[in-house]
């Protein structure tokens, strides 16, 4: 069975991912692993006092994006596509490169939200940075205002 690496953020282009990739292991007969990388940083604050460390706002937080990635699972898994999910703290790209390594994936998904130039400058790109650093094929998947729009006019034609 071939697999799929499909990172996610929770954005709100994200089901419209996780429904191209789905279709797309449907169609090749793969499995799809989930991933999402929350940043080292969760749970910290800057006030008066410095840096400061709540273990409980970070805790809190960890089980909040597992719960979201297990609704995403769910709708992998609706669509009788095989599913697990992971996740991971660190370095988005590192852990997404080493974990596709493990898993032996046939294929890293990932979103592109089209962004450039000055951006890409100040804040870096998870997208570009996968695609230069795989050793396996990258599959990126356009998400855009004109794609998700397309989308919702179709189903209402349906």
């Amino acid at each position: 069975m071939k697999t799929i690496l499909l990172p996610v953020d929770f954005s709100e282009k994200s089901e419209y991912l996780i429904d191209k990739v789905a279709d797309f292991a449907k169609d090749i007969q793969a499995k799809i692993y989930l991933i999402h990388v929350a940043p080292l940083d969760i749970g910290f604050a800057i006030g008066d006092m410095g840096f400061r460390y709540f273990p409980e706002v970070e805790e809190s937080e960890l089980k909040e994006e597992l719960l979201a990635l297990k609704k995403f699972e769910e709708r992998i898994l609706n669509k009788n596509v095989e599913c697990d999910h992971l996740l991971k703290q660190g370095d988005p790209s590192d852990i997404i490169l080493s974990y596709a390594r493990e898993i032996n994936a046939d294929y890293i998904a990932i979103g592109s939200h089209g962004r450039s130039g000055m951006y890409d400058l100040f804040i870096g790109s998870l997208t570009k940075a996968i695609t230069r650093r795989a050793q396996r094929p990258v599959l990126v998947i356009p998400i855009n205002e004109k794609n998700l729009s397309s989308k919702e006019n179709s189903a209402i034609d349906d």
